[in-house]
C-alpha cells in the first residue's frame, strides 16, 4: 500500500529537522515502512496498519511544532511514549510532563512529585503543601503548560496574594504592575523554562496565559483553564474561599503553599491549612504533602530549612 502526505503552509525543514534528523528519529519507529521525503511531500510504502499509525503520529508531530519554536528528538520520544497521553499518564511515573525550551524533559523527580502528577489527572482541585524548594509550583506549572499544548484547556491563570514579605509595596518604584511583578517573577521564570520567549509573550498578550495578583480574581468565573494559586499560605480563609469558588466548567485548580512561611501580620490568619481541613473529604479534591526530604534545590537548602525549623521549634517550646 502507498500513501502521500503533503505538508501545507509549513517549511518541511521545520518538521524534518536539519539533515532530516527529526524525520529519521521518527522513522525508526517504523522499521518495515519505506518513507521517502521529496520537498513538502512524504511518500509512504508498506503495510496499511503501519501507514495509518505513521499518519496519525506524524499529525501529532506537526501539531506539536505549531506550539513550539523547534522540534527535538525528545518530542519524537514523547509522541511514541504509550503512557504519555492524559488517560495513561498516571501509570508512568518517569514519563515527561512537558519538554523545556532547551529540549530536555521536565518530569517528576521524586515520589511526592509523582503523587502530585497523579492527583492532577484524577482530581479537579489539588492542594500541594510543603517547604520551599520541593518543586510543587514548578510541577504544577508544567502540568498546566502540558494541558495547554494538548488543547485540554484554553487558558493558564497563575496568581499569588500580593503580601509584603519584609517590604512595603508603597515604597517600591513604578505603577501597580511594577510593584507587583517582583512577587510574580518566580512564575514568569518557570514559564520561561517551558515556553519560548516569543511564544510566551504572544500568549500573555492575547490572554492565553495570565499572571495576576489574587485580588484580580474576584468576580470572575474561570472555565476551560488551569488555575494555580501560589503562596496560598498568605491568604486568609475568606480569600481562599473566594478563589476556590471561581472554578468554572472544565477547570483544574492547583493551590500551592508553605504553611511555615506565612508573611501575614498575624500568622494565625492564614487560611491554607484551615481550608484544606474543610474540603479534604470532598470527592474530586486531593491534598499532597511535601516534606524537607522532597527538596530538589541545592543540597544545602534542605539543611538550611531543617536548621531554621529546629530553631523555631525550640523557641516555641521555650515560650
Amino acid at each position: 500500500m502507498k500513501k502521500n502526505i503533503v505538508l501545507e503552509e509549513m517549511d518541511p525543514l521545520e518538521i524534518y529537522g536539519a539533515g532530516n534528523k527529526i524525520l529519521s528519529e521518527f522513522c525508526k519507529h517504523f522499521p518495515e515502512l519505506r518513507v521517502v521525503a521529496r520537498g513538502n511531500e512524504l511518500i509512504l510504502d508498506g503495510k496499511q496498519e503501519d501507514i495509518e499509525e505513521f499518519t496519525m503520529k506524524f499529525a501529532e508531530l506537526v501539531d506539536r511544532r505549531k506550539h513550539k519554536m523547534n522540534l527535538t528528538p525528545y518530542d519524537v520520544e514523547d509522541i511514541f511514549d504509550a503512557d504519555s497521553s492524559p488517560e495513561n499518564y498516571k501509570l508512568a511515573d518517569d514519563a515527561p510532563i512537558v519538554h523545556g525550551t532547551d529540549g530536555k524533559p521536565i518530569k517528576a523527580r521524586n515520589k511526592t512529585q509523582q503523587q502530585l502528577v497523579k492527583a492532577y489527572f484524577e482530581n479537579d482541585l489539588i492542594f500541594a503543601v510543603g517547604p520551599a524548594g520541593t518543586g510543587k509550583t514548578y510541577i504544577a506549572i508544567a502540568l498546566a503548560v502540558r494541558a495547554l499544548k494538548n488543547r485540554e484547556i484554553k487558558r493558564i491563570i497563575l496568581t499569588r496574594p500580593a503580601v509584603e514579605a519584609g517590604e512595603r509595596l508603597g515604597f517600591l518604584p513604578g505603577d501597580l504592575k511594577d510593584k507587583l511583578d517582583p512577587y510574580l517573577q518566580p512564575l514568569y521564570d518557570a514559564l520561561g523554562d517551558m515556553i519560548p520567549t516569543r511564544k510566551l509573550q504572544e500568549f500573555m498578550q492575547d490572554g492565553t496565559i495570565q499572571i495576576a495578583p489574587l485580588a484580580y480574581m474576584r468576580g470572575r468565573t474561570l472555565d476551560k483553564a488551569c488555575v494555580i494559586l501560589d503562596e496560598a499560605q498568605n491568604t486568609n480563609l475568606g480569600q481562599l474561599k473566594m478563589f476556590l469558588t471561581r472554578m468554572g466548567a472544565n477547570a483544574k485548580f492547583i493551590v500551592t503553599g508553605d504553611a511555615s512561611q506565612v508573611d501575614l501580620p498575624h500568622k494565625e490568619d492564614s487560611g491554607l491549612l484551615k481550608g484544606i481541613k474543610l474540603v479534604k473529604d470532598i470527592k474530586g479534591v486531593s491534598t499532597i504533602m511535601f516534606t524537607n526530604e522532597d527538596i530538589v534545590r541545592h543540597p544545602l537548602v534542605s539543611k538550611i530549612v531543617k536548621a531554621f525549623d529546629k530553631h523555631i521549634d525550640e523557641e516555641e517550646n521555650n515560650e
